[in-house]
């Protein structure tokens, strides 16, 4: 990852957000998930094709659904817990 280049920039600055939100919140419900990818290391900067950082950004979106529908899940009723009495 060249750092001249903004976009790869702005792209792990949005991936580090994401991973410290939806990571707060996960935890804050007590929910087990696995760790968000580690950034790479071993870049060599001559925009390979199949660039570490191309991993790394598929690896994090796939976090982040996983973080999401975990979240989502979570936040439906248990299919034993009655409804609540609205009209009552």
């Amino acid at each position: 990852m060249a750092e001249t280049d903004p976009a790869p920039a702005a792209a792990l600055v949005q991936a580090r957000a994401q991973f410290a939100d939806l990571g707060a919140r996960v935890h804050a419900r007590g929910l087990a998930l696995r760790q968000p990818p580690p950034e790479p290391t071993t870049c060599c900067g001559r925009g390979c094709n199949g660039c570490v950082w191309a991993g790394f950004y598929d690896a994090a979106a796939a976090w982040v659904d996983d973080a999401q529908a975990a979240l989502q899940a979570a936040s439906k009723p248990c299919a034993g817990t009655p409804a609540p009495d609205l009209l009552g």
